[in-house]
């Protein structure tokens, strides 16, 4: 797993990803990068990121740059940080099977076109980071409804929004034969349509 950003997004997603078993093997911030084939310490790797502000000189890992880290062969490559930063200059470059988009439009159109026809599978920004907004509405919900969840009924409920939310997109996919990212784009679209529908011109 190689993971662009190490910021909100990035470094959390490293620090799940290596708790579940996952060997994370490059990171990089606006510093720097850093680089180990045989995988780094992601808690040890974050302690010094609240330390210092980098990445930059974590022990036990060599100095890697931006597009380097990006040309690495991966399972997973998890772009956290920059819009575009994905582009038709350097996508025939990325060796990955999985990208998973943490960032703001990380991929350029040109360089979704690129990837997938090198077969490799993008869940696209609107689907993988939509974690962050689903716990807003879970608060909002709590505010209206005068409710209290503890942290791990939101773990759990998040967990089922986004396993559901991914199984649909997957599904219009594969019953469609088109791309992740415009699957996804038509479930989004199909259930605001329903909802105006459902609910009329006044809400």
């Amino acid at each position: 797993m190689v993971v662009q950003g190490f910021g909100n997004a990035g470094s959390v997603a490293a620090q799940l990803l290596h708790a579940a078993g996952a060997r994370v093997i490059a990171v990089n911030d606006s510093t720097g990068g850093v680089y180990n084939k045989n995988g780094l310490n992601v808690p040890e790797l974050i302690h010094l990121k609240n330390l210092t502000g980098k990445v930059e000189g974590f022990p036990e890992a060599e100095a890697i740059s931006a597009e380097e880290m990006l040309a690495l062969e991966c399972d997973i490559l998890v772009p956290a940080a920059l819009e575009n930063a994905v582009h038709v200059d350097n996508a025939a470059k990325v060796k990955t099977k999985i990208v998973a988009e943490a960032a703001n439009g990380p991929l350029t159109p040109a360089a979704d076109r690129i990837l997938e026809s090198n077969g490799v599978f993008i869940i696209p920004d609107i689907l993988c980071n939509a974690g962050g907004v689903t716990v807003s509405y879970f608060e909002w919900v709590q505010d209206e409804s005068h409710l209290f969840w503890d942290a791990q009924d939101v773990y759990n409920r998040l967990e089922r929004v986004m396993k559901t939310a991914f199984h649909d997109v997957l599904k219009l996919r594969l019953d469609h034969k088109v791309h992740m990212r415009i699957a996804a784009n038509m479930v989004g679209i199909g259930r605001v349509a329903e909802a105006v529908n459902v609910r009329g011109i006044y809400p």
